[in-house]
């Protein structure tokens, strides 16, 4: 079959440690004609979600939390219907939080004082009890987030810059807005730049991590290869913890756990406004995938042709 292309971006599979197919093409900015390269950044939104979890897993490795504390632990004035919540329920989306869709007052592309953003969302009643239902919720690992700041006692972002990239390697990634950083992409719908969300509050978290297509890549050796976590705490994070209610698919701890394109896989998309982003890995076949775009209209046939 023919291989996929890319109009804008970086699409990357390895197999082992070997690349067979890199691709890093079109624009980081259609306005400047700035080419995209291997030093661009990309929003790789939900994906971050991974990164939170990984942040959580080493600071319950070190004894500073425990993954069944209550989050009423962790955050300022929690609401009392959140007081059953786990810190593996908002994990692995079982917290019985909404997604954004359920909280229509938020701006997501306008600033918010972190404590505010907490009591829009207990604000409205839990969807169901915790542990009771599988509901996707950006919300929750927005929680998350400020329980690691809270157990670590340093922001979030710099959690993650000395905690996570720094030990891995991954000096092109960084978590929160883009404003006054180089190599950065921009987010683009019908061919023209649009307007990125409030990565600092309103999805740290959630989707708040930028990174080039060679970091990605090198992130999804945490599974792989057990880098920067534990056996213990790499299982934690990849087991079937929840199902999604789609055929064989479960939610570990950032990561959903199934199958695509006939093969065992480990995997994330991100959609962020104005970006595209997904990230496997395929344990039989030891293959690797990673695409970044700016691009919004990204077929997204694209992720499951580069491996078949």
């Amino acid at each position: 079959m023919p291989k996929p292309s890319l109009d804008r971006g970086v699409l990357l599979l390895a197999q082992g440690d070997d690349i067979l197919m890199s691709s890093v093409t079109g624009a980081a900015d259609a306005a400047t004609a700035s080419p995209c390269t291997s030093a661009t950044r990309f929003q790789i939104a939900s994906i971050s979600k991974q990164m939170a979890a990984a942040a959580v897993l080493l600071l319950a490795g070190r004894g500073a939390l425990r993954l069944t504390d209550p989050v009423n632990r962790w955050l300022p004035h929690p609401p009392p219907a959140w007081s059953g919540i786990t810190l593996h329920h908002l994990l692995t989306h079982t917290s019985g939080l909404g997604h954004w869709e359920d909280y229509p007052m938020i701006d997501l592309a306008a600033p918010a004082e972190p404590d505010e953003l907490l009591g829009v969302f207990a604000g409205l009643p839990p969807l169901s009890a915790p542990g009771a239902a599988w509901h996707y919720s950006s919300p929750g690992y927005v929680l998350l987030a400020r329980a690691v700041e809270r157990a670590a006692d340093r922001p979030y972002a710099a959690f993650l810059a000395d905690e996570v990239f720094a030990p891995l390697g991954m000096t092109g990634s960084f978590a929160g807005a883009a404003a006054g950083r180089d190599d950065v992409a921009t987010g683009h719908e019908g061919g023209r730049p649009v307007p990125s969300w409030d990565l600092d509050t309103v999805s740290m978290g959630a989707g708040d991590v930028w990174c080039t297509g060679a970091d990605l890549l090198t992130w999804l050796d945490v599974p792989r290869r057990g880098r920067l976590l534990g056996p213990a705490a790499v299982a934690a994070m990849t087991a079937p913890h929840a199902p999604t209610g789609r055929p064989g698919e479960s939610y570990g701890y950032g990561w959903f756990v199934g199958t695509l394109a006939g093969e065992r896989a480990i995997h994330h998309s991100g959609d962020n406004g104005g970006y595209k982003a997904f990230a496997a890995w395929f344990p039989d076949s030891d293959r690797r995938l990673v695409v970044l775009t700016n691009q919004a209209e990204i077929d997204p046939a694209l992720l499951q042709a580069a491996v078949e």
